[in-house]
This record gives C-alpha cells, sequence and structure tokens, in this order.
C-alpha cells in the first residue's frame, strides 16, 4: 500500500478531500485489510484519476465514528470537499468490488 498517502490528523483529511480522492479505512489488526492489501497498488495504478488514501482506523477514531465508518476495510470517496460515494460494510471486499465501486464514481 505505498501508493496510498497516510493520512494523519484532520488537518490532512480536510486537504485530502479537496481532490478527487479515495479514502481507504484501515488497522493494522484487521485480517480483511491485509487480505486487499497485495491488490491496492493495482486498483491505484489502474485510476489515475483519483488520489489514493490511507487512514489507520485506531489513529483517526473520532474521524471515523463522525463519518460513520463501521466496517473495515471501508472506502469513501470525494471530490471538491464533497462526498461523492461510500463503499462501506463490516464484510471482507475483493479487488472486483472495491473495482466495481470505483467504476460507479466516473
Amino acid at each position: 500500500m505505498d501508493r496510498l498517502i497516510e493520512i494523519k490528523t484532520l488537518e490532512d483529511y480536510e486537504k485530502a478531500i479537496l481532490k478527487r480522492s479515495i479514502l481507504m479505512f484501515t488497522a493494522d489488526w484487521c485480517p480483511d485489510c491485509v487480505f486487499i492489501k497485495p491488490y491496492m497498488t493495482s486498483i491505484v495504478e489502474n485510476h489515475p484519476d483519483f488520489t489514493f488514501y490511507v487512514v489507520n482506523r485506531d489513529d483517526m477514531l473520532d474521524l471515523c465514528k463522525d463519518l460513520k465508518i463501521l466496517g473495515i476495510p471501508s472506502f469513501v470517496a470525494y471530490e471538491q470537499g464533497e462526498e461523492i460515494g461510500r463503499f462501506v460494510s463490516k464484510f471482507r471486499k475483493t479487488k472486483e468490488e472495491v473495482e466495481a465501486f470505483i467504476s460507479t464514481l466516473k
């Protein structure tokens, strides 16, 4: 996930959502997050029109609560500060499901 920019502060988040961006919410202990990790580089490469960010749920718990991110990994897309889509659930996500979600944002 070296292609994802890490969001560490609320200020980072506020700057990130001004772009056409997708935020991936994750945690180090999450087995479903580990499952998707090998595919993220490919997903990022397939969608150069988005900037991809990663948010560690444990480090940004208040933000996750505010955004109602209850399951991880979850993805929320933004453009010019507005949410344009979300793929949030407690279930494991496949590469194909993430790609399908992104294709709805075009």
